[in-house]
């Protein structure tokens, strides 16, 4: 497809105009990239069945061709397509969890290319619930390879404008429906180990998965160099979703995290370091005084509210060239498991 001039569209998040849908659909059957919104984040779309569409995504992300992309259908008969087999329980949560922020691995059809996969001879499956995604893939009639829409390794895109900072130019057509509602990508499952395992904690809660099928494991972080020889998801590798500023962790009750936070930051200052920090909404009128710049979540115990708001505030952070970002650590249960993972990649574990 010949590069044309990118558009950026706005559309309603309830009731997308189809004719710009249209066009993003056209796009993308043409080989194109279309980046649009789904419930988690802002994905960066092509065909997933056109190779060249699919190493565009990695040129434009800078992504290392060992990192698997995740592949949004559009319903479960396009999901069986796309699979050799449907696992056990992938009936049983698809039809709990689908439409929404769950991707299910599986084996890969031929059908797939190894571009999407990374040579891997598995392939993640999500359908999407936000109304603009949804009919994107019906509107388009072919499975699409979305990663998140911001280069690679950095903070994700929540918001169209995260998607031009970050891509620019590279990308053919932005759908633009405001910022996502859960902030946070999906979460990955995998179907072929017995117990199945989460690769990466996302919207569909570890407690959630559990009570439909029972026990899963929570698979470790895999470490930047041994990445390279190739990993079963997005999101495993122990630096990711970073800001250019150095982040900073605090854990326990809300006292003891605003006195050390406090105590940090009061240290950082005086080292002649800009300090920000991302804090409980108690937290704040302590904090304002000895940082320079301070974004709450709200209430403390809120970490749906976090999770919406994360990388955005992270993004923030960033264009205030904040050197050093404190920021508090939720507890690894319900969707609070997502957002510590996002963070202690963002930390680089530190």
């Amino acid at each position: 497809m010949a590069k044309t001039t990118q558009q950026i569209v706005n559309l309603n998040p309830v009731f997308p105009q189809r004719i710009h849908l249209q066009a993003a659909a056209t796009i993308l059957r043409q080989g194109g990239l279309v980046a649009f919104p789904t419930e988690t984040v802002y994905g960066l779309g092509a065909d997933a069945l056109n190779k060249d569409a699919v190493a565009k995504i990695f040129t434009a992300k800078n992504r290392p061709g060992w990192d698997p992309l995740i592949v949004h259908v559009r319903d479960i008969e396009m999901a069986k397509s796309l699979a050799k087999e449907l696992p056990a329980h992938f009936l049983t949560l698809a039809g709990k969890f689908w439409p929404g922020p769950l991707t299910l691995v599986v084996e890969r059809s031929a059908r797939i290319p190894d571009e999407v996969t990374a040579g891997r001879s598995t392939v993640g499956l999500r359908m999407p619930k936000h109304p603009v995604a949804a009919s994107l893939l019906a509107e388009a009639s072919l499975p699409i390879a979305a990663p998140s829409a911001n280069k690679f390794g950095r903070t994700s895109a929540t918001r169209a404008e995260h998607v031009l900072d970050d891509l620019g130019k590279s990308v053919d057509m932005i759908l633009d429906a405001g910022p996502t509602t859960l902030g946070v990508e999906s979460t990955v499952l995998d179907l072929t180990q017995s117990p199945p395992a989460i690769l990466r904690p996302g919207g569909v809660t570890r407690e959630e998965l559990e009570a439909v099928i029972g026990p899963v494991t929570l698979a470790p972080s895999v470490a930047d160099e041994l990445a390279k020889r190739g990993v079963a998801s997005p999101g495993m590798t122990t630096q990711h979703y970073a800001p250019r500023g150095q982040v900073e962790l605090f854990e326990g009750d809300r006292e003891d995290v605003t006195n050390r936070l406090i105590a940090r930051a009061i240290d950082l200052r005086n080292r002649g370091h800009k300090v920000a920090a991302y804090v409980s909404d108690e937290m704040v009128p302590a904090v304002t005084p000895v940082t320079e710049l301070v974004s709450s979540f709200g209430k403390w115990g809120d970490w749906e509210r976090m999770a919406r708001r994360l990388f955005a505030a992270l993004r923030v952070f960033d264009k205030q060239e904040m050197a050093i970002i404190l920021c508090v650590l939720p507890p690894a249960t319900g969707l609070g498991l997502a957002v510590r993972d996002r963070l202690q990649r963002a930390a680089g574990k530190k």
